[in-house]
């Protein structure tokens, strides 16, 4: 074997990963999603505006409208304290050849999906070239990781500290579901939460996802 040196965002990574593992105590929780609704209005999106509407910029907008409503997982714990955030500014998982950041895009940038859309590309644009601004990368309140575009069906994704849960988001499976006594395909995902049980129980964490549910099977809502 060799030694790999190590780039200074991984010994970062590593070091947070690590304190987070051993400090907080994680729960998980996972759920359903049904996204034959999500896909059509990302396809009637694009093709009405011509602009790169994803179904990463539709989960960013209903995560916005879910943690609004259940803002215990929109907080943070430092030094043994628990500090509600005033909003919902989701850091957004992004691949970078030499590591992994998760720049927030603010509240006030995804109020609907086309704003959410267009603020997510140009934040994965800066990211990429080193662009990203200090407040972006400081001031996350939650963490959104979708590893749909990939072969990963479900995985669990270790809280970002000093937030308090992370939502991660696998590939989108066309399966075979019940409705009534008729089986009907679908297209599904698993989405699981991670969470700080010091600040969150579960009774928290599933209200918050059977609002995600909700909303993204109604996507309609996302622009009420």
């Amino acid at each position: 074997m060799r030694p790999v040196e190590l780039t200074p965002m991984r010994r970062a990574i590593g070091r947070r990963m690590a304190i987070s593992k051993r400090e907080a105590p994680h729960v998980y929780f996972s759920a359903e999603l049904e996204l034959d609704a999500a896909l059509a209005r990302v396809a009637a999106l694009r093709e009405q505006t011509g602009q790169r509407v994803t179904l990463t910029a539709l989960l960013l907008r209903t995560t916005v409208v879910a943690l609004t409503r259940h803002p215990a997982l929109n907080a943070i714990w430092r030094d043994e304290e628990l500090l509600q955030a005033e909003e919902p500014n989701v850091g957004v998982a992004i691949a970078l050849e030499d590591g992994l950041v998760a720049p927030a895009v603010f509240a006030r940038d995804a109020g609907d999906v086309l704003s959410a859309a267009r603020a997510l590309e140009d934040l994965v644009t800066r990211a990429r070239g080193g662009r990203l601004r200090g407040a972006e990368m400081t001031e996350a309140t939650f963490t959104l990781s979708n590893l749909g575009m990939f072969e990963i069906t479900s995985f669990i994704p270790i809280v970002t500290p000093p937030q308090v849960a992370i939502l991660g988001i696998g590939k989108t499976l066309r399966l075979p579901r019940y409705e009534g006594d008729e089986i009907v395909p679908r297209s599904l995902a698993t989405a699981t939460v991670s969470a700080d049980h010091r600040a969150l129980d579960g009774a928290d964490v599933a209200h918050f996802l059977a609002t995600l549910k909700s909303t993204i099977e109604h996507p309609e809502e996302l622009d009420a």
